[in-house]
């Protein structure tokens, strides 16, 4: 496949985008997994830099890095988005005398790199996530068996990622066992106690009617429900909740936990455009926890579509919610930028999937498949989106989530 047309895009994009975001990944939180990794493959090639990079609609994050501490960079700037296009490592000896790469500034400034080398992070089911680079500040030459170690150590990098979920499902699955047994644990020490109050009132008239028998089958039941409850009694004490907030999973957020992580990932990319990014939790119930999944990857690419069609000193607002109702809880977002706005028929295409890739107001690459994400991963949520918006006036994201 061809990878020297500037800023190209994989043929299947969209079925790329989906499985990256099936896997539920916090870009952030992964150096610890995976540290090891970019340090070996460091030093199999001899260099001094390794990344492994995930890519999604908008942004390459490196999620760990070795040599070389950066986080995040625009799609469009990154060596790894034409990796991610062939089946094949991309090596390129010298980045000053490449037209795609000869002019960005990890070449020209600090920390001036020349070698890169990367291997596509290939799944099973043939969709490239991402990759796995190592870099030099020096012309090199990978010989062949470097170039097969480092292919096993890309293979690795994709059955850890592929583990990371599953033990994460696994674990949220044994979890809401336990809240299984805490509810039964519940739901059964109601009719003991009552159970016990009968065998005080029987033995009570018991004492009075001075009957032997039904003072011993009092006491039988007595004894019986009393170890019952102490029973159920033992099992809630397991999972006694502070201030009636149950702590946090690892696999789940609050509003408070969940701004402090957008901010943590986003902040870049607004600053980096000089815009002010804004997120406020308006709601009683910022600490109530809720399922991370998914809840990431629609705010997030919502945030930066908003930054990239917001002009450079413009603002990004999001607002959250918690609705807490006797029949169902919601999380309610809302996204707003102060960027040109879209037409009604720009809107109409948005919300039949049928939106077109378009060029940001600093120039970035657009991919047109980050809104056509948020209605499928909404959708699939059960969720409800709204857009309004006129030209000239900026853009306005309505979402609601229910939370089970």
């Amino acid at each position: 496949m061809e990878t020297n047309v500037l800023n190209p895009v994989p043929k299947k994009e969209y079925q790329r985008l989906l499985e990256l975001t099936d896997l539920n990944l916090d870009y952030s939180n992964l150096q610890e997994q995976f540290s090891d990794l970019t340090k070996l493959a460091a030093k199999v090639a001899g260099v001094e830099m390794s990344l492994i990079n995930l890519i999604d609609s908008f942004t390459q994050w490196s999620v760990a890095n070795h040599g070389l501490p950066v986080h995040q960079m625009p799609r469009e700037e990154s060596v790894c988005q034409y990796t991610i296009m062939g089946d094949e490592p991309l090596e390129v000896e010298d980045l000053r005398k490449d037209e795609r790469f000869k002019d960005k500034d990890y070449v020209i400034n600090d920390p001036a790199l020349r070698y890169y080398f990367g291997i596509p992070l290939k799944t099973p089911n043939g969709h490239n996530l991402g990759a796995l680079c190592v870099l030099d500040k020096m012309e090199r030459e990978l010989t062949a068996e470097k170039v097969e170690m480092l292919k096993i150590i890309a293979d690795e990098v994709i059955d850890r990622l592929t583990s990371i979920r599953e033990l994460s499902l696994l674990k949220q699955k044994l979890d809401e066992e336990v809240e299984s047994k805490k509810k039964l644990s519940h739901d059964i020490r109601g009719p003991l106690g009552g159970i016990i109050g009968l065998a005080q009132i029987i033995e009570q008239q018991g004492k009075d009617n001075n009957i032997k028998d039904i003072l011993e089958l009092a006491e039988m039941i007595q004894k019986g429900g009393t170890s019952l409850l102490e029973l159920a009694d033992e099992i809630l004490s397991e999972h006694k909740e502070k201030n009636n907030e149950r702590v946090p999973k690892s696999y789940e957020f609050t509003l408070n936990t969940f701004k402090d992580k957008l901010l943590q990932l986003y902040t870049p990319q607004a600053t980096s455009k000089d815009i002010d990014l804004t997120i406020v939790n308006e709601s009683k119930n910022a600490g109530i926890p809720f399922s991370k999944n998914k809840v990431l990857q629609i705010l997030g690419n919502l945030i930066s579509n908003a930054i990239k069609f917001t002009p450079k000193g413009g603002m990004v607002m999001v607002r959250q919610e918690f609705i807490k109702d006797e029949e169902q809880n919601f999380l309610n977002f809302v996204v707003k930028d102060t960027g040109d706005g879209i037409s009604e028929d720009k809107v109409r295409e948005i919300m039949n999937g049928q939106a077109k890739s378009t060029n940001g107001t600093n120039g970035e690459k657009g991919y047109g498949f980050g809104l056509s994400l948020v209605m499928h991963l909404v959708e699939k949520m059960d969720g409800t989106i709204k857009i309004t918006s006129q030209k000239g006036d900026g853009c306005k994201f309505d979402i609601s989530l229910p939370i089970h």
